[in-house]
């Protein structure tokens, strides 16, 4: 195939695609670095037609999910969309209406259009709601090297707020007004967009997106991904089969209001302005061997300030230059992160992320101390010893204050959404999945987590009595959540899926600190989640 150099990032929510990405990375058919999201749609294109090279090696479900996932990137590798039901169908453009797309192409400009909706409905034993959403994306491909891409929608909630910075969900954050009519539930508008130009071994980009960093299978702890989408410049290079770079500069959202920069007169609108914040980050990875990865970087957050050219470089140890740039202030939060992923053993991955917020030897010898750091480790199984089987488990372990500042400008957030893992600090969880594809794109999943949450603290600087690295790991447990799933997914066309879910959940909180159980079950849940529950759900969904 002749892919041409070209950028359009393909969003982290499609886990379709992903999850057949990595299944074949763990049967040796592709070698993939993994531990950045998401990844660019003619990159997904080429790996795709590496694995049809391959096919006495898959099963035939894998075939029909490979040549299903080939529909879906057409337009990468220079041809039209196919669809049902054809208004248009020429040599350059076709229109058709399942699914619902417009797409053209020509020597210069390649360009699909489609509408964006989906619905869930939730049935649980005290009450029933839904939530819906619809907009359109468009992605393009405009000579040899740019390209556009755009996704737009509204959500809609009934009843009942899906996500909400405290809770401790792997739902998506939005930044929510009040609910049309009133009501308990609420709306949120999410625009992403990207303009990116590209070369044989890189790729530049200004764009609105979410990224997804440190391999899981249940939530990343280096950049989850969960929060609202954030602008920022990116840059991905390649230069070398053994070496792989990653940078962004994102402007964050700190919900801090700038008292000095305000008004608020008596007699007339007020005008709110927020404190700046800013995050730079980058990811290393080394490849020595075939299969086995190693990553590594370290990112900044900072504020109250204007852009640092400092973190514009994209591969500075951003640490040492606060000791210059930002010395004896607090405008500063710095992290390391460490990912290794090997797959070398076919069948096999194998993965671990360490996270360090704060990191001191002197305590790593002292048993009444602990650094600042989140640990995840797990596998996956894939295609043995059962055919068209996925299994995988995981554990994360996070220490108390990880991802915490006594800034909000500085704070490891963004719309006070936690950029690292979703249970925050001083927290671990089990996970375990099980995952069946019978025929064609149909999935059936059974997943178990067990999570806990230890005593909920603050970041206080100077803290005594106990000091800050002597706060206690996982005490007393304030909240706790075990939940069995089973997931049916099924794609009966491009860019179409449905969907049915059934949850038992036992989510309590416990008294401590002074606080109620209840308390902390309103802090770290939403309402719906209280106690033991039977949730069923059911959906379908087109676009991401």
């Amino acid at each position: 195939m002749n892919i041409k150099a070209q950028t359009a990032y393909h969003h982290i929510s499609d886990k379709g695609i992903y999850e057949f990405l990595d299944e074949a990375a763990t049967m040796q058919l592709i070698d993939i670095a993994s531990v950045v999201k998401p990844y660019s749609r003619k990159q997904i294109a080429k790996w795709l037609h590496e694995i049809s090279l391959k096919q006495d090696q898959l099963s035939e479900v894998q075939k029909d999910r490979l040549t299903f996932w080939q529909q879906e990137f057409m337009m990468e590798t220079g041809e039209l969309h196919n669809g049902k039901l054809h208004l248009l169908n020429r040599e350059n453009i076709a229109f058709h209406i399942i699914p619902p797309e417009i797409s053209y192409r020509d020597t210069l400009f390649s360009a699909l259009i489609r509408p964006v909706y989906g619905f869930r409905y939730f049935a649980t034993a005290e009450n029933n709601f839904w939530n819906s959403y619809g907009g359109a994306e468009a992605i393009s491909y405009i000579d040899n090297n740019w390209s556009v891409y755009m996704s737009l929608r509204d959500n809609y909630q009934s009843d009942q707020k899906m996500s909400n910075p405290t809770w401790l969900t792997q739902e998506p954050g939005g930044t929510y007004k009040g609910q049309t009519g009133g009501g308990g539930g609420g709306e949120f508008s999410e625009m992403r967009a990207g303009v990116t130009y590209s070369w044989k071994w890189g790729d530049f980009g200004l764009m609105k997106d979410h990224l997804c960093w440190g391999d899981n299978q249940n939530g990343s702890n280096i950049l989850s991904g969960r929060t609202p989408s954030y602008p920022m410049i990116r840059l991905h290079l390649n230069p070398a089969k053994w070496l792989e770079f990653n940078y962004h500069h994102g402007w964050l959202v700190s919900q801090a209001v700038d008292s000095a920069a305000s008004f608020f007169p008596t007699d007339g609108p007020k005008r709110t302005v927020m404190r700046r914040k800013y995050i730079a980050a980058n990811m290393f990875t080394v490849k020595p061997v075939k299969y086995f990865h190693f990553s590594f970087g370290n990112s900044i957050v900072y504020g109250d300030m204007d852009v640092q050219p400092a973190y514009l470089i994209p591969f500075a140890f951003y640490k040492s230059i606060v000791h210059t740039t930002n010395w004896g202030t607090s405008f500063q939060n710095n992290a390391l992160f460490i990912n290794i992923s090997s797959r070398n053993i076919k069948h096999l991955h194998l993965y671990a992320t360490y996270f360090v917020d704060e990191f001191s030897i002197r305590r790593v010898t002292d048993p009444n101390r602990h650094n600042f750091t989140s640990f995840k480790g797990g596998f996956t199984l894939s295609g043995w010893p059962f055919k068209n089987v996925v299994a995988g488990a995981e554990y994360t372990r996070t220490n108390p204050i990880t991802f915490l500042h006594d800034e909000p400008t500085t704070s490891y957030q963004s719309n006070l959404y936690n950029l690292g893992h979703y249970l925050t600090d001083n927290a671990e969880e089990y996970y375990a999945v099980l995952k069946w594809y019978p025929w064609k794109t149909l999935s059936i999943t059974a997943s178990y987590v067990h999570a806990r949450k230890g005593n909920y603290y603050e970041y206080i600087r100077g803290r005594t009595n106990p000091k800050i690295d002597e706060l206690p790991v996982l005490d007393d447990i304030i909240w706790e959540n075990r939940s069995l799933g089973i997931h049916v997914m099924y794609y009966p066309f491009s860019n179409i899926r449905v969907f049915a879910n059934y949850t038992h959940s036992d989510i309590r909180g416990k008294d401590a600190d002074g606080r109620t159980a209840q308390y902390y079950l309103n802090k770290f849940s939403a309402k719906y989640l209280h106690g033991k529950n039977h949730i069923i759900e059911l959906g379908f969904g087109m676009g991401f």
